[in-house]
């Protein structure tokens, strides 16, 4: 997957206004042919705005100042939002009805699904949202896609495919859903089914919505919501889950005429001190051979827990090296959140 961007609405803009002029010629969704009430829905997402650190991990790529949407999905200020947006944030605020905002804390990032909680003891004004089953969002169906500010921002998004995605980041996901016309404030954004209920949250926007298609579309990428229910409790009581931590390499890798290019490596990542490049080729894992971002991370992911040896043959400069990764849990070297 290429031509993909997380970080729309991390600059300090303040609140964005309650209609954005890309979505003047978007597609509308229409109350009489829906099975539910659009406003009442629309209003359970709203504003977030977080903080981190200057020297956090994560500001390097996404800012230190963070703008995007949340959804309530509990009546005890449970709120579900894509977790680049709160990751490392010493400061999180929601809006509320009323106009007000509310200061909200993190109660899970998981870096497995991209997902994230948040939670306010604040009473936003509005009702929560239901989580639906993202098992039954077909391609080809026409579903609603809401940013904060209800009608105004909400477009009638058609599937393009549902398949599954990696990220550059180290990041797979098994039915990812993917929508057109992007909605121009994706992050965090709720991607509602034919009932109301919440089947995604916004994640990126793509050049490529549609798999098959050789004329490519932009469009949004949703995580879709049946990846949190298995780990929802564990997350809730926890602030993690229960699955050993994968072993991190700190790369960025695209795939590219037929490649693994390593694009960057990160300064704190384990990949760096062992000596990776970027503009390294990956070529295997553990001696296997890899050709595609999914066999690269399942042969990584494979390979054991974090803290696990990898060795990686790579391709530099027309001659093939060999170095071995002591690989780290990510979640280590990342700030965490204040105890609330």
């Amino acid at each position: 997957m290429t031509g993909v961007d997380r970080a729309n609405g991390h600059k300090p803009a303040g609140i964005s206004p309650l209609f954005h002029p890309a979505l003047a010629d978007a597609p509308r969704p229409e109350q009489g042919k829906l099975n539910y009430n659009l406003n009442r829905a629309l209003s359970a997402v709203v504003p977030l705005q977080a903080r981190a650190p200057e020297d956090a991990f994560s500001a390097s790529y996404l800012g230190t100042e963070r703008e995007g949407n949340a959804v309530l999905i509990s009546e005890d200020g449970l709120l579900l939002t894509i977790g680049y947006l709160i990751n490392e944030c010493d400061l999180i605020t929601v809006g509320t009805k009323i106009g007000g905002v509310a200061e909200a804390h993190t109660i899970a990032y998981d870096y497995e699904t991209g997902l994230g909680l948040i939670r306010t003891t604040a009473d936003l004004g509005v009702t929560p949202l239901e989580l639906g089953h993202s098992s039954t969002v077909r391609e080809g169906d026409t579903l609603t896609v809401g940013a904060h500010g209800g009608k105004a921002q909400a477009i009638a998004a058609k599937i393009s495919s549902v398949r599954e995605f990696a990220g550059y980041w180290e990041y797979l996901i098994s039915g990812a859903i993917f929508t057109e016309p992007p909605h121009p404030i994706w992050s965090g954004a709720a991607l509602l089914d034919h009932d109301g209920k919440l089947v995604g949250i916004g994640s990126l926007f793509v050049q490529d919505a549609e798999e098959e298609n050789a004329d490519k579309q932009p469009g949004n990428m949703f995580v879709p919501v049946d990846l949190l229910k298995p780990i929802f409790e564990q997350l809730i009581e926890k602030g993690r889950t229960d699955h050993p931590p994968r072993p991190w390499l700190g790369i960025y890798t695209v795939e590219t005429m037929g490649h693994l290019l390593i694009t960057s490596v990160s300064e704190r990542g384990p990949a760096v001190e062992a000596g990776v490049e970027p503009g390294d080729v990956v070529l295997a894992v553990n001696g296997e051979e890899v050709k595609d971002l999914p066999s690269l991370y399942r042969k990584l992911w494979g390979s054991g827990e974090a803290g696990v040896p990898v060795d990686l043959a790579l391709l530099r400069d027309q001659r093939m090296i060999e170095v071995s990764v002591m690989t780290v849990d990510r979640a280590r070297i990342m700030r965490r959140p204040q105890a609330h």
